[in-house]
């Protein structure tokens, strides 16, 4: 539970106001509270904009958006905050300021860049294309005179032939993601209309992250990895999803069925 925090009525660079906590739909103190105005138009206290940050933050997002509802709807609001804004509004302390500021940033340089440590010499080596398992790492080829060449999924010298997508030619080599996309439960999505027999763990559609619904809320998830937002159901983004159904409504294509191969992200 975060600690709590309260606002200088005297601060002004806020707008206040007496009003419930848009992020806190039990809010009932807000007649002895002050409420603070975010570029959006949304109200909220210290504490509710923190907490919402750090989920984000958990789920490997580093760029904070509002989750309040627009004018009473069941669509979320989605305006963009800027690290400034959010660090002013949430009163943030110099310890939450620290945690956030490391975090975003691993999270920034987790989307732009997949590294992993060289089996041989342990040295962090940088993928170049997510669609080929072979990797070269030039430090052990420089310190042996001989080109070393890696398998980003197993972590066992190359065997076989390259580039490949799917696995090497080492016994076990296998892709443990897509293991699981094709034995995990299936869930009901209770907030869903008609939605029932759903794999409960998908591959996002654009960077190939495995992506888990909590059952909670509309069908629609956000992907940590490359924060694009799409339909856990038929597997098509969002955008394209709501020109045939709604959020709370199953998918005019019904469920899309369990997913075979992982999709490459080819980041522009």
């Amino acid at each position: 539970m975060e600690d709590e925090k309260s606002y200088d009525p005297d601060d002004r660079t806020l707008t206040f106001v007496k009003s419930p906590d848009d992020l806190d739909p039990l809010d009932d103190d807000y007649h002895n509270s002050l409420r603070a105005v975010m570029s959006c138009g949304h109200a909220v206290s210290p504490e509710s904009l923190t907490s919402w940050c750090r989920s984000l933050l958990d789920q490997g997002q580093y760029k904070f958006t509002c989750p309040a509802l627009k004018n009473d709807s069941r669509q979320k609001c989605g305006a963009e905050l800027s690290y400034q804004e959010v660090r002013r509004v949430a009163a943030l302390t110099s310890e939450e300021m620290e945690h956030f500021e490391k975090t975003m940033a691993a999270s920034a340089a987790a989307k732009y860049f997949e590294n992993k440590s060289c089996p041989r010499c342990k040295t962090s080596v940088a993928r170049q294309t997510l669609s080929n398992l072979n990797v070269h790492c030039t430090v052990c080829t420089a310190d042996s005179g001989q080109r070393y060449e890696f398998c980003w999924q197993c972590l066992k010298q190359w065997k076989g032939p390259a580039p490949r997508s799917d696995h090497c030619a080492n016994d076990g080599c296998t892709n443990l993601d897509l293991e699981l996309l094709k034995t995990c439960k299936t869930i009901t999505l209770p907030q869903v209309k008609g939605v029932d027999g759903c794999p409960s763990i998908r591959a996002c559609p654009t960077c190939g992250q495995c992506v888990e619904h909590d059952k909670t809320g509309c069908k629609n998830v956000i992907c940590p990895r490359c924060h694009r937002e799409f339909c856990f159901v038929c597997l098509k983004l969002k955008r394209e999803c709501l020109k045939t159904s709604s959020p709370f409504i199953a998918c005019s294509a019904g469920v899309a069925l369990r997913q075979t191969s992982i999709p490459a992200w080819h980041r522009k």
